[in-house]
C-alpha cells in the first residue's frame, strides 16, 4: 500500500512539476529577502521588513546586494561593489555631482558589462560608482528599470518583466 502512495506522489509531482517549482520559488522569495523568483522573462521579489525591495544581483559575475530605488536616475554602486565586480577603479573620473541621503558627493560613470537578476540579463548598463563610505547600499535605479518591458509593485511584490 505504501508503494502505491509513493508512486502516486511521484506521478503528481512530475505532472505538476512546473507549478511546484513556481510555488517553491515564491516561498523562497518570501523567506529570503532579495531572492528572485523567476518564470521565463518575469522575476518577482518580496518587500523586505523595512519596506524596501532588497534584490540579489550579479554584476559582472559578482554577487551584489541592491535595493530598488525608483528615485535614483542610475544604478549606483558602492566602491566595494565596483571593486568586487572588477570595474576599473584606477581610472574612475568622479565627474558627476550627486545629492544622496548622506549629502552631496561625486560619482564616476561606468558601464556594467552584465547585470543579472534571476532570469533577466541586461548588458552594457550605465551606472555610477560612489567613493568609499559615501553610499551605504547599492541602488537599482532607472538605468536598469528603463530597459525592462515593464515593472510594477503590487502590495508587497515587485514584478520585473524583460523584453522577449
Amino acid at each position: 500500500m505504501l508503494w502505491v502512495v509513493v508512486v502516486a506522489f511521484i506521478l503528481v509531482g512530475y505532472t505538476y512539476r512546473t507549478e511546484v517549482r513556481e510555488v517553491g520559488e515564491r516561498v523562497l522569495a518570501q523567506l529570503m529577502p532579495g531572492y528572485a523568483a523567476s518564470r521565463g522573462r518575469v522575476v518577482e521579489l518580496s518587500r523586505g521588513r523595512g519596506g524596501e525591495f532588497p534584490i540579489t544581483t550579479q554584476v559582472n559575475g559578482a554577487r551584489v546586494a541592491m535595493i530598488l530605488d525608483t528615485g535614483a536616475s542610475a544604478v549606483m554602486l558602492t566602491y566595494d561593489a565596483a571593486k568586487a565586480a572588477g570595474l576599473p577603479l584606477e581610472v574612475l573620473n568622479y565627474s558627476v555631482n550627486l545629492e544622496t541621503a548622506n549629502g552631496r558627493t561625486r560619482a564616476a560613470p561606468v558601464t556594467i558589462d552584465r547585470l543579472v537578476i534571476g532570469n533577466i540579463v541586461e548588458r552594457s548598463v550605465p551606472a555610477l560608482v560612489v567613493p568609499s563610505n559615501r553610499l551605504k547600499t547599492n541602488l537599482l535605479g532607472m538605468t536598469f528599470l528603463n530597459r525592462l518591458e515593464s515593472w510594477q509593485v503590487k502590495g508587497d511584490r515587485l514584478q520585473l518583466r524583460a523584453y522577449p
